[in-house]
């Protein structure tokens, strides 16, 4: 196999400076970038200036093969990326006859007025590969430079993804020999030191497949990614670390598959099992019951959901005693024990997951913050889980909303092989 790309990434726009707007653009390019096995050592955010861009773009060419830059290709005079790339590649600019008349009709599909400001945008340098933009007016350009290249996106994400996907990704194919394949394994209810430790020897000794961790809320991704002459040779090379990843984590793995969720995961075991779920939350808000409704064909296994934030409610709504409460709390194990029983009033559910918590801003000794507890009920079976959380009290809430999907996963998997070994 021959040496891997270098690329760098370039974002365009003085808003990503200001903090106007987060560069999603930068962490969806480098990811993919990775996936495709190009070496990624800089990334750079650049203001709209004609100066600074162009010493960030001869820069990068300097050292990288690859040079992504996105943003700036819009019908503004702030819009430099286009001019100013050409300029340093040394390739002038012509009128695109057909992307003129997409844009043209873009607008009118819109709706909307076409100025000649427009026109700008179907400006292509001399020898680039046009990008169509279905999504947007502006095409994305790529620019042959001596041995490298120069991609040009636009930069709202809407535009940049389909872009990237269809048709930059199999453009740097073709540019890297052989096949970059990767997996990634999904672990839950494993925090990312103790996953290092234990997979540490197969860090240490790796070289092709290589492996890396990333760290997610309440969960760690492991990547796995192999090179070889075709997909065939790749997926042997990465099929043995992954039933080596599958032995050392069991159940805690809840999918080897890239584009599912914890969430997906739980759906289709409650799909599998025929069994449906019920939420009550208080701290979290809904959260729960929003990230299993954000998956396709939910409605087949969701049976309702309770926000329970006051104690008034914790007891109107899904039967909790007022003494219960009086005695051991609103965020307690009883009470968490009590909310997950909702199912003895009506609408029946077969599972119910309910979270209590302190998410704060407040900290007290009697009251602290992070202070979570969540309980399961699957057909009658109660467990519950104290959860000490930390950060700000948004991620308190996104860590115990992610906490509760995996108790919810693991009691199901835990009841249904005690069913099976008594039956």
């Amino acid at each position: 196999m021959s040496e891997s790309k270098v690329v760098e990434i370039i974002c365009v726009g003085t808003e990503i400076l200001l903090g106007n707007i987060v560069n999603t653009n930068a962490a969806y390019l480098a990811e993919k970038c990775a996936q495709l096995g190009l070496v990624n050592y800089y990334q750079i955010s650049v203001g709209d200036n004609r100066e600074r861009l162009t010493e960030c773009i001869k820069t990068a060419l300097s050292r990288s093969d690859i040079v992504i830059l996105s943003g700036g290709l819009g019908p503004t005079e702030d819009d430099l990326t286009k001019e100013t790339a050409a300029e340093v590649a040394g390739k002038s600019m012509y009128l695109h006859e057909e992307s003129k008349r997409k844009i043209e009709e873009y607008f009118a599909k819109k709706g909307l007025e076409f100025t000649e400001n427009n026109i700008k945008q179907a400006l292509i340098p001399e020898g680039a590969i046009i990008l169509d933009n279905p999504n947007g007016t502006a095409p994305g350009v790529i620019i042959p430079y001596e041995n490298k290249h120069i991609v040009l996106l636009p930069g709202p994400p809407i535009e940049l993804k389909p872009m990237f996907e269809n048709k930059v990704i199999p453009f740097v194919r073709t540019l890297v020999p052989g096949v970059i394949l990767s997996q990634t394994v999904k672990i839950c209810s494993v925090g990312e030191s103790v996953l290092e430790t234990r997979i540490k020897d197969l860090i240490d000794n790796q070289t092709n497949p290589t492996i890396a961790t990333y760290a997610k809320t309440g969960e760690v991704h492991v990547r796995v990614t192999a090179k070889a002459e075709n997909e065939a040779e790749a997926h042997k090379l990465i099929k043995p670390m992954v039933n080596e990843l599958k032995k050392r984590f069991g159940n805690n793995i809840y999918t080897t598959d890239e584009n599912v969720s914890l969430e997906q995961s739980l759906v289709d075991l409650l799909k599998a099992s025929e069994l449906r779920i019920t939420t009550v939350e208080s701290c979290t808000g809904g959260m729960v019951a929003s990230r299993i409704i954000n998956v396709p064909g939910c409605s087949e296994v969701i049976k309702a959901g309770y926000v329970t934030y006051s104690d008034k409610a914790k007891r109107k709504l899904v039967g909790v005693k007022k003494s219960t409460i009086d005695k051991y709390g609103a965020v307690s194990a009883e009470t968490a024990v009590e909310m997950a029983k909702v199912p003895e009033m009506g609408p029946r559910a077969d599972i119910v997951v309910a979270v209590t918590g302190f998410a704060g801003p407040d900290d007290t000794p009697e009251e602290p913050r992070g202070l979570v507890y969540i309980a399961c009920n699957v057909c009658g079976n109660v467990k519950v889980k104290e959860c000490h959380f930390r950060g700000s009290r948004q991620k308190i809430r996104e860590s115990a909303t992610t906490e509760a999907l995996v108790l919810a996963r693991m009691c199901l998997l835990d009841y249904f092989n005690e069913k099976t070994f008594k039956e």
